[in-house]
């Protein structure tokens, strides 16, 4: 059910045509955005899917989200997840993550990990509270347009949930 003033999504497969709104929604979110044919390249191959999200009745629009899984028989990974600036804190991150989990699940996947930036509070939280374990970290693995050095880089927590 809709509710009043809220915003609600629906989660499917990336369409070939969506994959140039994806490009521009990772590059605002990201300090180096994955181009159209990168993000081609990665569809193209059958251990990846890209989740995305519209709004529901919106069809043509531009997808808000994404969500970049690949996986193999017996782990997967989250290589991107973003969500457009309008549309943060709506749960829309957490909706993707529950479709990727049960996408994985029902391949019988064991574990997921991913990595996110230390500082990204909400996410961190929002992991957290889907069950990832922190089971490592990246020193200097992030890195805006101006930071040049590792020193000013951002560590990246490596993040882990067992789907079995």
């Amino acid at each position: 059910m809709l509710g009043f003033g809220k915003k609600e999504f629906v989660v499917q497969k990336a369409a070939p045509e969506d994959y140039g709104a994806l490009a521009d929604l990772h590059a605002l979110s990201f300090a180096r955005g994955w181009s159209t044919s990168e993000l081609e390249g990665l569809a193209g191959q059958p251990s990846v899917t890209i989740l995305s999200a519209r709004l529901v009745g919106k069809p043509k629009l531009a997808p808000v989200a994404f969500n970049i899984i690949r996986q193999t028989e017996f782990e997967a990974e989250i290589l991107s997840i973003a969500v457009d600036t309008t549309y943060r804190r709506a749960g829309l991150g957490g909706q993707l993550m529950r479709e990727a989990i049960l996408h994985l699940q029902a391949d019988r996947v064991g574990t997921l990990i991913l990595e996110v930036d230390a500082t990204n509070v909400p996410a961190v939280t929002m992991y957290q509270k889907l069950g990832f374990e922190t089971v490592g970290n990246r020193p200097g693995y992030y890195a805006s347009d101006s930071q040049s050095s590792n020193a000013n880089r951002a560590t990246a927590l490596v993040m882990r949930l067992e789907l079995a």
